[in-house]
């Protein structure tokens, strides 16, 4: 009851009910269009390594054009941005699907899926920009802001775990029963609908914030956090990719393939339940604390997997162990907020993102590899190993002068860097 006390409460914000749950539509391509691009891809080409590559392109675009995006949101706000994006993403994600169900050249098609990447609307980083205006304001000490705004970020890790349960059961069941194109199709609507149902809550939109202060200086960026931050999040991008790979590689060992789509759904379970709970505590410590903590936690629940020999034991681990997902992403995604000027929110919103989203390919790329070569289970020492540098990362996040831990604080202006 304290746990649905807590997320009443914040839900009760005017407006917030409704730019969560639109910002749950807008985001729902983050888990659908790589996967809808492989299969539409794939069944017009008859190539995994075609459809492979094409949604390469899409991931990397989007990753090189995501901060830029942000800022670009900072800058004009997000309704004008997200508005715009969002018919563009529709209109790329047409032009995609057009390209390879009429037999376009190759090279069209590359091109139609790096611009789809590439205006992917950040509703993700937007909505925790909305919801630190509605609930906190932007650099200010979560602590200090009140626990409702740790909640709503919790809110949002779980709507994030949501998106990834069930974006692609919904996807691969419109590909594989009814059309190919249809997977993509629903990815590309919900992008573009979603955004525009986002942008249009203007009452709720945080106001543009100035970039440069009265002297015309730009408002600094504290990379000396952000960094190890990016660190971190790009660390665990690379534990997720090669988590999922080797864990369809493992249950296909095991003669099951089918339980590999049960396997990662119980481990987004864990992280789930995890994140529901981590928004109804009211934590004594900071942040970079926390998410110094949870990074090493994501090495520790990797360290055992690579002994495991039976599907229902590795269910159980990997339940286990995705409770610390969220809880680390909340932590990141807090820090920021805490140590961001309010005028790049979005932007550092989106470096998060970008990490993730980064180190996912290499991730999946490597596990592959060592599957190849040794086979499922000796590949999870790859996402151990990622875990590990995650940690590392961590341990670069500057602590608050004269303590060891406790309350986290938003570094001095001696830390911050433009």
């Amino acid at each position: 009851m304290a746990v649905l006390s807590s997320y009443r409460t914040v839900l009760a914000a005017p407006g917030a009910a409704l730019f969560s749950a639109t910002g749950l539509v807008g985001r729902l391509p983050i888990s659908m269009a790589s996967l809808g691009i492989v299969l539409l891809v794939e069944a017009g080409t008859g190539s995994y390594g075609v459809a492979g590559s094409v949604a390469g392109a899409y991931t990397v675009a989007n990753a090189v054009l995501a901060v830029v995006l942000g800022r670009l949101v900072d800058r004009l706000g997000q309704g004008r941005v997200l508005a715009a994006l969002g018919v563009a993403f529709g209109v790329t994600v047409a032009l995609l699907i057009v390209s390879v169900a009429e037999d376009w050249a190759r090279p069209v098609t590359y091109v139609a899926a790096a611009l789809a990447g590439a205006t992917l609307p950040p509703v993700g980083s937007c909505v925790r920009a909305r919801w630190a205006h509605a609930l906190g304001g932007s650099g200010q000490p979560v602590g200090e802001s009140g626990p409702r705004l740790q909640t709503a970020y919790a809110l949002e890790a779980v709507v994030d775990e949501m998106v990834f349960m069930t974006g692609p059961i919904l996807v691969t069941v419109l590909a594989t029963l009814v059309d190919p194109v249809l997977g993509l199709a629903a990815a590309g609507a919900a992008g573009a609908v979603g955004s525009l149902a986002f942008a249009a809550q203007r009452r709720t939109e945080p106001p543009v914030v100035p970039h440069h202060d009265d002297s015309g200086v730009r408002a600094p960026m504290p990379w000396r956090t952000v960094v190890p931050v990016v660190g971190v999040t790009a660390g665990l991008g690379v534990l997720f990719g090669a988590a999922e790979v080797t864990t369809v590689a493992f249950a296909d060992e095991q003669g099951h393939k089918g339980w590999s789509g049960a396997l990662l759904a119980v481990w987004a379970l864990g992280s789930l339940l995890a994140g529901l709970v981590t928004g109804a505590i009211a934590w004594q410590r900071g942040p970079s604390y926390r998410l110094r903590i949870g990074a090493f936690g994501m090495a520790v629940a990797m360290a055992p997997l690579f002994l495991v020999g039976s599907i229902p034991l590795m269910g159980v681990l990997l339940l286990v162990g995705g409770v610390a997902i969220a809880p680390t992403m909340i932590a990141a995604t807090s820090l920021v907020q805490q140590v961001v000027p309010a005028s790049r929110l979005t932007e550092g919103m989106a470096w998060i993102q970008t990490g993730v989203v980064v180190g996912i390919a290499p991730g999946a790329a490597l596990s592959g590899a060592v599957v190849d070569a040794a086979g499922a289970s000796p590949a999870y020492l790859v996402s151990l190993g990622a875990g590990l540098l995650a940690a590392a990362a961590a341990l670069a996040i500057p602590r608050q002068p004269g303590q060891a831990g406790p309350r986290d604080v938003v570094p001095s202006s001696q830390e911050v860097v433009a």
